[in-house]
């Protein structure tokens, strides 16, 4: 449910991480999960009213212009400390796919987690922007990518390797060949502007209808 391309209407990317979360005890279920279960089912009926922003801007341009929201959680499930990988990708200013899936390995520090999620946000622009030129579109590039991790962000720009970055997977090395053939480039972001936060994490009531605004809006507007 949670790692599914968004579809008009859907409502998971509002509510992301409470989605994936209740993914964990489908084989398992237990009378919390089920409260849980509820409550994320009383946010679908109350909000049945909204849908996706789809609001294109500026598609006169001869190229398109994309970007990325790339964000993790560290260490954030208390069993397993594996983390929380999150992004969001946005096409002329229109969301168009999200993630929110835990990582694979535990990763050692925050910047280590955030790279990971970075490098599953490259893996998705890079599909995107293959299926567009297949279709004959044009999309600016460098592609932006906002990240609210320094660490990561060196990371990403850095080729050696030391101490602290030598263990992380090669498979996650590939962001810093995108990076180096200008395809992608890597911004930092404040938290507070970071639209795919929500994907990681729950969010304060402030945080999420800041970020939700730029998503979803009332289908009376549509």
């Amino acid at each position: 449910m949670a790692n599914q391309r968004v579809t008009v209407g859907s409502m998971a990317i509002m509510k992301p991480n409470a989605v994936r979360e209740l993914t964990k005890v489908l084989d398992k279920p237990t009378p919390a999960a089920l409260k849980e279960l509820k409550r994320v089912m009383k946010f679908v009926l109350d909000t049945e009213n909204y849908g996706l922003k789809i609001e294109p801007t500026n598609l006169e341009e001869e190229e398109w212009t994309m970007v990325g929201y790339s964000d993790s959680d560290w260490a954030g499930d208390k069993d397993t400390r594996l983390s929380i990988s999150g992004f969001i990708i946005f096409l002329l200013g229109v969301p168009i796919s999200f993630k929110s899936k835990q990582q694979r390995s535990v990763a050692l520090s925050s910047s280590e987690a955030e790279y990971v999620a970075l490098s599953e946000a490259a893996k998705e622009i890079k599909f995107v922007y293959q299926i567009l030129s297949s279709m004959g579109l044009k999309v600016k590039t460098p592609i932006v990518v906002r990240v609210d991790n320094v660490g990561a962000i060196f990371m990403a720009k850095n080729i050696s390797t030391g101490q602290r970055t030598r263990h992380v997977d090669i498979r996650y090395k590939f962001v810093r060949e995108f990076v180096e053939d200008e395809f992608l480039k890597i911004i930092f972001v404040k938290t507070a502007d970071n639209y795919s936060d929500g994907m990681t994490k729950n969010v304060s009531a402030d945080t999420y209808d800041k970020h939700s605004a730029q998503l979803v809006h009332p289908k009376s507007k549509i």
